[in-house]
C-alpha cells in the first residue's frame, strides 16, 4: 500500500518540522513545529493548516522544542481530537513550554495592542496558555523502544537521540513500510546526555541536517567559557549568555559549576534568569534516567546559580555591582527576559555576550553574531560594543560527522532519503556528504512537496 508524505515544514529551512503521512485513510502528523527565524518564515504559523484538524488521526512528537511541538495548541483549538504520542520526558517539557508560548503570544498580541506596532486591530495571539493547557490533555506518553500502535495498522517507536531530555528518533511501520524520522541527533560523548542511537533499516528515511555542512569548533567548551569568562572579570565587566531554556541552559550551568569546583574561574555571582529554564533543571533531575547525570549530581550542578522568577528579581539583577554571569532566554536572543540585559549590557565594552548555539537566519542573535553594529530592541536601535562570542561546542546538535556517524548505524541504506531541518546550503551539503561517503542517493525537499513512498 502506497503512502502520500507531505513536507508541512522543516523543507528548505530547520524550523517548523511538520510531516504529514496518508494512506489507507489514516493521516498521522510526525511533529507540530513553530516556524522560527526570518518573517516570511515566521508568517507561515498563522496560515490555515494545510489539511482539517479534525482529520489527523494521531500526532507523534519526537521531542519538546518549539520548532517541533510549538503549534500544537493551535492543532487542537481547531479541531485535532486524537491522541500526542510522545516518551515520558517529552511530555513534561512541553507542559512548560507550551504553556509559557502561549504566555508568549498573548503578552506580544497585548503589547501589539498597547504601542500600536500591528497591522491587525485588534491584534490577537497565534495561540493563548489556555489553549496549551487543552493541548496537554490529548498526550500519551510511551517508553523507549516499546511499539505502540497510534492508529489503526499503524505503529511506532521511540529511540533516544541523544538531543535533550526525552528526544527520540522515530520509527513508523505503516501501509507495509518502514519510515524513521531522525528527529534532531544529539552529540556524541555528552557529558549529560546519553549518546544517539540509529535505527538499522528503514525503507523511508527523513534525516536532519542543521548542522550538515560544518564541524563543531574541537575546542574544549569548558576552557573556552571559563576563558571568556575570566577575561569579562578582569575588566570588570558581566558575562550575558542567551540560552536555550531546555538542554542548553543545563549544560551551561553543568559547565560553570565544574569551572568553579576547579577554580579556573572568580566565585562571582551566578543568576539563572528564566522560569522556564527553572522549571525545565528540575524535570531534568526528577528523570536521572534519562541522562547520564544522578539526581544528586543534578542537583549540585544546578546550584549554582540564583534562581530569579519573578520579572522583579530579573530586573534586579543589573542593579547588581560587579562581574557576574547572566544565563537568560531566549537562545537565539528573539524574545524573554534575556532582551533586557542585551539592551542594558550590550553598550559597554567591558562586557561579553557568549550565545551557546544555532542562530536561525534572520534572528536577533544571528545578526549579533555576524557582527551587526546596533539591534533593535523593543523598538529602540542599541549600540552593540560588548564583545559577541559564539560556541558551537555547547551545541545539542550533532555536527555533519556526527550526523554521518549515526547514518553508519544502517546496516542497510534506505531505500529513499530525504534530507530535512536545514536551511538549504546545509541540506545540500548533507546530501552530498552521504553520497560521497556512502554512496547513497538522497533528495532536499521544498515546502509543500509531495511524495508517494
Amino acid at each position: 500500500m502506497s503512502i502520500e508524505f507531505t513536507f508541512f515544514g522543516a523543507a528548505g529551512t530547520v524550523t517548523g518540522s511538520r510531516f504529514l503521512l496518508e494512506s489507507g485513510g489514516r493521516r498521522i502528523l510526525i511533529d507540530c513545529g513553530l516556524f522560527q527565524g526570518q518573517k516570511s518564515i515566521r508568517e507561515r504559523n498563522w496560515k490555515p493548516f494545510p489539511v482539517e484538524a479534525g482529520s489527523i488521526d494521531a500526532v507523534v512528537l519526537t521531542h519538546a522544542h518549539i520548532d517541533h511541538s510549538g503549534n500544537l495548541p493551535r492543532l487542537v483549538r481547531e479541531g485535532f481530537r486524537g491522541k500526542i504520542h510522545c516518551t515520558t520526558s517529552t511530555r513534561a517539557l512541553c507542559d512548560i513550554l507550551l504553556a509559557d508560548s502561549g504566555y508568549l503570544h498573548e503578552r506580544d498580541a497585548q503589547r501589539a495592542n498597547q504601542y500600536g506596532y500591528s497591522k491587525h486591530h485588534p491584534a490577537l495571539p497565534l495561540y493563548t496558555a489556555a489553549d496549551a493547557k487543552a493541548s496537554m490533555e490529548l498526550f500519551e506518553t510511551h517508553p523507549f523502544e516499546e511499539p505502540v500502535t497510534v492508529a489503526a495498522g499503524v505503529t511506532v517507536r521511540f529511540r533516544r537521540a541523544g538531543h535533550i531530555l526525552g528526544a527520540a528518533s522515530v520509527e513508523v511501520r505503516m501501509g507495509g513500510k518502514t519510515l524513521v524520522f531522525s528527529g534532531d541527533i544529539g552529540r556524541y560523548g555528552s557529558p549529560i546526555m546519553e549518546d544517539p542511537i540509529p535505527f538499522k533499516a528503514a525503507d523511508v528515511l527523513v534525516m536532519e541536517s542543521t548542522y550538515g555542512d560544518r564541524l563543531h569548533d574541537s575546542t574544549d567548551p569548558e576552557a573556552e567559557i571559563g576563558a571568556a569568562i575570566s577575561e569579562t572579570v578582569a575588566k570588570g565587566g558581566t558575562v550575558v549568555i542567551p540560552s536555550f531554556a531546555v538542554g542548553r541552559a543545563q549544560s551551561l550551568m553543568y559547565v560553570i559549576n565544574r569551572l568553579k569546583q576547579r577554580q579556573a574561574i572568580a566565585d562571582i555571582p551566578v543568576f539563572l534568569d528564566s522560569p522556564m529554564a527553572i522549571n525545565a533543571s528540575g524535570i531534568y533531575c526528577a528523570n536521572s534516567e534519562d541522562h547520564r547525570l544522578s539526581e544528586q549530581e543534578c542537583h549540585a550542578a544546578y546550584g549554582v546559580a540564583t534562581y530569579t522568577r519573578s520579572a522583579a528579581a530579573s530586573q534586579a539583577i543589573i542593579d547588581v555591582e560587579g562581574p557576574k554571569i547572566v544565563i537568560s532566554a531566549s537562545g537565539m536572543a528573539t524574545g524573554g527576559r534575556i532582551l533586557h540585559h542585551l539592551s542594558a549590557y550590550l553598550p559597554d565594552a567591558r562586557n561579553t555576550v557568549l550565545f551557546a548555539g544555532f542562530q536561525a537566519a534572520g534572528t536577533r542573535g544571528a545578526a549579533l553574531v555576524d557582527g551587526a553594529p546596533r539591534v533593535k530592541i523593543h523598538g529602540a536601535n542599541v549600540p552593540v560594543r560588548a564583545q559577541v562570542r559564539n560556541l558551537t561546542q555547547l551545541s545539542a546538535h550533532a555536527d555533519r560527522d556526527e550526523l554521518l556517524r549515526w547514518l553508519g548505524g544502517f546496516t542497510s541504506p534506505p531505500k529513499q532519503i530525504y534530507i530535512t531541518h536545514g536551511e538549504d546550503r546545509a541540506s545540500q551539503a548533507f546530501r552530498s556528504a552521504i553520497e560521497e561517503k556512502f554512496g547513497w542517493q538522497a533528495e532536499v525537499p521544498q515546502h509543500f512537496d509531495k511524495v508517494v513512498v
